[in-house]
Formats: C-alpha cells, sequence, structure tokens
C-alpha cells in the first residue's frame, strides 16, 4: 500500500539538505518540524507556524523527546505570515491542511482565504531546486474546497519555473492527497 507520509520525505530528501532553510507551515504536533529539523541539522533552520498555543507547546515537547538540533523557530500565527517571520529564501517547505490532530478541535481548520497567500509567499521564498509539498484533507468540506482551489491554482503556474504534480489513491476519494511543487534548478 502506498505510504504518503513516506513519499512526502522522500521527495523533500531530493531537495533539501544539511545547513539549509525549511518551513514547516502547519506545525500541528511537530511530526514534520521534527524530520525537518533534523534534515537540515545544527547548521539549517527550521521555522514552524501554527495558530493554537496548544500546537507550539506539543510540537515543542516532541521535539526535545526526540533530540532534534536547536534549529527552529516556533511562531504561534498564521502560516500566510510567513514574509514577517522568514527573511530569506527557503529550499523545502510543507503543509498539512487541515485540523490539529488528536485535540478534539475539528471546527479550527486551515482555511481558503489565508492558505492561498500562504502558498503563494511560499513559492515565492523558494529559491531553485526548491521543494513544497501541501498534504490535502478532503475528508472534511473546507479541506475538499482548499483541494479544488490549490489544484485550480497550481494548473496555471509556468511549467518552465514550477512542476506541479498530485498523489493521490484513486479508489478512495476522501483519503488525503498530496501536490508536489518543485521549482526549477533555473528558476
Amino acid at each position: 500500500m502506498v505510504d504518503l507520509t513516506g513519499l512526502h520525505k522522500h521527495f523533500i530528501l531530493e531537495h533539501l539538505s544539511r545547513g539549509e532553510v525549511a518551513v514547516d507551515f502547519t506545525m500541528g504536533n511537530g511530526n514534520d518540524t521534527l524530520f525537518l529539523s533534523k534534515t537540515v541539522g545544527e547548521e539549517g533552520r527550521v521555522y514552524a507556524f501554527d495558530i493554537q498555543e496548544e500546537a507550539l507547546k506539543s510540537t515543542e515537547s516532541h521535539l526535545k523527546e526526540n533530540g532534534a538540533p536547536e534549529n527552529y523557530t516556533l511562531i504561534c500565527a498564521s502560516h500566510h505570515r510567513v514574509k514577517e517571520f522568514v527573511k530569506e529564501p527557503i529550499k523545502a517547505g510543507m503543509f498539512n491542511l487541515g485540523y490539529l490532530p488528536r485535540s478534539g478541535k475539528k471546527a479550527v481548520t486551515t482555511l481558503r482565504e489565508t492558505t492561498m497567500p500562504a502558498v503563494e509567499a511560499a513559492i515565492d521564498l523558494l529559491l531553485p531546486d526548491g521543494v513544497l509539498i501541501v498534504a490535502i484533507y478532503p475528508g472534511h468540506e473546507e479541506g475538499a474546497l482548499e483541494g479544488e482551489m490549490l489544484r485550480e491554482y497550481f494548473s496555471t503556474l509556468s511549467r518552465f519555473k514550477i512542476c506541479a504534480s498530485e498523489f493521490r489513491i484513486l479508489n478512495s476519494p476522501t483519503s488525503p492527497y498530496f501536490f508536489l511543487i518543485e521549482k526549477s534548478p533555473k528558476a
């Protein structure tokens, strides 16, 4: 069976190396933040965003318990404000759209009106040969609408600058899927 999380990591590792800068645009419980932190190592930098203080506390605890290098900045703000906090180009970014897992707060989700400017900013910050993973959770209404919005947007990007791909399980329409955004090395 397809392991979507494993595919996320595979594609990130094709582009991201030690000493580089990455952003977790939706830190949640910190799993992607931990992965990015360990990938870039002590010489690198990771910024992680979430609007819920609970997510920051959970992530900080997760990072410390799992021996993450102290190369991260946890930011309690919406991901669409990334350029207020990240002043340098990035090599990789990860989005897991939806709600905070295991929080019981399924009404607090990412929203189209902040997701779109966050994704646009991420692409703008992305270095040549950089990568973004945008995971979509269509099992709830806003997640399905975010996915449709982003599919439409990504299909308009110049194929000479950006390679936009979609990975999904066809016979399970409510299963999560993701977009892979790769910036050309010549962009």
